[in-house]
């Protein structure tokens, strides 16, 4: 189940991604952002009434700092995915999101058995080869910038998925919803500091509510993962987004699959297989 749960939330993310990515080069991506992660508080808080929970004061602690991270790994893919390759900014942005919540689960005790390191050793490497991509002309600076928001977004997305990690079935959805919410704050603020303008302005910021469903579903499958087994495998197998995101950039953007990414996507569907055998 936790193999299934976090493959649909990597599906989720990788569609929001990508949605998100398209209305962010049409509009600011501060508005998208914001619209976004409103609709996934709604949407979350309105499911969280629904679903029962006893949450304790340190849920909702980790639902806040889960927030942060979101807020902060939010911002910084769509502002990649708006003035980079898709397919190498999300694919960056997922080294770090599996990562960090990897070392939380260890340093927490989980021991994964031998197929399932097996799956991971494989996950990780898959993840960068997705990320490459061969120079050329006039990509340079487009690469560069890409890479330094793949990379924040990464670790604040870690931040997300480590976090969300320690909050227990008991607590129901409700810090979830908190972590949609905070998140929101977050990107205000940064907005804010940026000199961005988040307020939404057309049709296209509007639209970025449909990133915000995929991206609700996304979180909360996340979650579930989590519930049903390891923070490790659900962390990894979750940041296989990439590999949607990439898919629907090469069927829908024309953007190429270089053999390094071809042999990047093989080698993330070992790592599904493995873990689900493990």
């Amino acid at each position: 189940m936790v193999v299934l749960l976090a493959l649909g939330s990597a599906l989720a993310y990788g569609l929001s991604d990508f949605v998100a990515g398209l209305l962010s080069r049409r509009t600011g991506v501060w508005s998208v952002a914001v619209v976004g992660q409103v609709t996934s508080t709604l949407c979350t808080t309105l499911v969280a009434w629904r679903v029962p929970g006893d949450p304790v004061a340190v849920d909702w602690v980790w639902g806040a700092v889960a927030g942060g991270g979101s807020g902060v790994g939010t911002v910084f893919l769509y502002r990649g995915l708006a003035r980079g390759r898709m397919g190498v900014v999300a694919p960056l942005s997922a080294v770090g999101a599996a990562l960090v919540p990897v070392l939380v689960g260890l340093v927490a005790g989980e021991r994964p058995d031998a197929l399932t390191w097996l799956g991971v050793a494989c996950a990780f490497p898959a993840i960068w080869l997705i990320s490459r991509s061969p120079s050329g002309a006039g990509c340079t600076v487009r690469r560069a910038s890409g890479v330094v928001d793949g990379i924040v977004a990464g670790l604040g997305f870690g931040v997300l998925f480590a976090a969300l990690g320690q909050v227990p079935d008991s607590a129901g959805l409700g810090p979830l919803a908190l972590t949609q919410g905070a998140s929101v704050v977050v990107i205000v603020a940064i907005a804010i500091v940026a000199g961005g303008d988040w307020r939404p302005r057309d049709r296209f910021a509007a639209l970025g509510a449909t990133a915000g469903l995929l991206g609700a579903a996304a979180t909360g499958l996340f979650l579930l993962a989590t519930h049903a087994g390891l923070l490790t495998i659900a962390a990894v197998l979750s940041a296989l987004y990439p590999a949607t995101t990439v898919l629907l950039a090469a069927g829908l953007l024309h953007e190429r699959i270089h053999r390094a990414q071809g042999w990047g996507l093989l080698l993330a569907a070992t790592a599904v297989g493995l873990v689900a055998a493990g």
